[in-house]
């Protein structure tokens, strides 16, 4: 795509629904933390673009003594235009698991993980 046409380019049409998958083992616990206004917030913030078939490792902590958990979401669809502004909504899809290890292990050798 020539810079020209390019969909961060100023005047480009904003995403306005971006359907994102995560695996099915993740954890409940992550899955409330993905859902949270301040992540999707965070989503508007690092990414300025969004393709359908795009994967983004995004951080999601696992508490306050704990490590950190990357999970992998995957864009599903995309609403509108490429951009990602501040109006950019994101839903969430379920797709096959992909041994994400999301409980509280960091915490508790024996934590849980749903």
């Amino acid at each position: 795509m020539s810079p020209e046409n390019s969909p961060t380019q100023e005047g480009a049409a904003a995403a306005r629904r971006v359907v994102l998958s995560y695996p099915e083992d993740l954890s409940a616990w992550g899955r409330s933390q993905v859902s949270t206004p301040h992540f999707q917030a965070y989503l508007r913030t690092v990414h300025d673009t969004v393709e359908p078939g795009d994967t983004w490792a995004e951080f999601v902590g696992v508490g306050c003594c704990g490590d950190s958990l990357d999970v992998p979401l995957r864009v599903k669809a995309v609403d509108g235009g490429h951009r990602v502004s501040d109006e950019t909504d994101f839903e969430y899809e379920v797709r096959a698991s992909c041994d994400v290890d999301g409980g509280w292990h960091v915490q508790s050798a024996a934590g849980p993980t749903e």
